[in-house]
């Protein structure tokens, strides 16, 4: 049986997602337990300059199928090119990352190859030679170990659950023959949620809000969020209150995010929010109650009124910025 691990790169508008170099420094991680090589995959148009990128993260071979049907992704061709590759390179396992796109074409993958799949995994690990993998359930109200028994095994990453970091690899570039019938489907066009908007678990920067907000105006945090470069996140019990879409939700059963900086405003700190940010690298939290919990988290608090305090913050960030 094969020992090696494949990963696919998701490549969107001339740049490499994040979660693309998790899961390329995990399939490095896998592939020397193994005993087995890491091998990268990426499709597109107009990938080939760019691709040498993924030997930065250990890929020993890097697999490159261009053609302008791919531009764009489409589950139909997408599926098929992968499928193709899969079969033909006959990996132990398959990692990308969960995002919508990763989500839906890792289990079109699945039911084309009838191969096991186990989607949004949070922790992976080798016991007595089999790979357990742990995942969110119901919600995250359970954290589930499951064992992929056969091979190819599919598992979908948790995007900033995993270290990315720099390894050595070949990184030998090699082209697929991408052989496309006319797809039945095609893109007519894309309408972004939000153009130019940061995605939330790529921002260097996040700031979030919770229920101490008392209200949908998330304005303060979104001009200070512009300010620094970075995105706009909420607590679940903003989320709950409709105050902010669940796609901006940070916690455990949210997105899990890792920037440089975080800014909590009014959030209190419960587990399942530490949970999503607790990587961060520099925790910044703002609450009123000088007995939340998140000032236990935070390597900086401050206690007071947010909406005087956000304000302050912005203009120091302006002055600092030179505006």
């Amino acid at each position: 049986m094969s020992q090696d691990i494949l990963a696919v790169a998701e490549y969107v508008d001339g740049v490499f997602r994040k979660v693309s170099f998790e899961a390329l420094s995990q399939g490095r991680r896998m592939a020397d337990t193994l005993g087995g090589k890491l091998i990268a995959v990426v499709l597109g148009d107009g990938v080939q300059d760019t691709a040498g990128q993924l030997a930065a993260y250990g890929a020993d071979k890097i697999l490159v199928a261009e053609h302008s049907d791919l531009k764009h992704y489409l589950t139909e061709t997408y599926t098929h090119v992968t499928a193709e590759i899969i079969q033909k390179e006959a990996p132990a396992f398959v990692l990308m990352g969960a995002t919508t796109q990763g989500k839906d074409l890792s289990a079109a993958l699945s039911a084309r190859l009838g191969a096991p799949l186990a989607t949004d995994c949070i922790s992976l690990r080798f016991e007595n030679q089999k790979l357990t993998i742990t995942r969110p359930m119901y919600g995250g109200k359970v954290l589930a170990d499951v064992v992929i028994e056969s091979s190819p095994g599919m598992i979908t990453l948790r995007p900033n659950a995993f270290a990315s970091a720099p390894a050595s690899g070949a990184g030998q570039i090699e082209s697929w023959p991408v052989v496309l019938e006319k797809p039945r489907t095609s893109c007519l066009g894309r309408q972004m949620e939000a153009a130019g908007r940061i995605e939330l678990t790529e921002a260097d920067v996040v700031v979030s809000g919770g229920r101490g907000m008392g209200g949908n105006d998330f304005s303060i945090l979104e001009t200070l969020a512009s300010e620094m470069g970075g995105a706009v996140g909420a607590s679940r019990s903003a989320v709950d209150e409709g105050w902010r879409p669940v796609s901006d939700q940070v916690g455990q059963t949210g997105k899990v995010v890792s920037p440089n900086v975080y800014i909590a405003c009014g959030i209190s700190g419960a587990i399942q929010h530490f949970a999503g940010m607790q990587t961060s690298k520099v925790i910044v939290a703002i609450n009123k109650d000088p007995e939340a919990p998140i000032f236990s988290k935070a390597d900086y608090g401050i206690v007071g009124n947010l909406f005087e305090l956000v304000p302050m913050i912005t203009e120091e960030v302006k002055k600092l910025k030179g505006n």
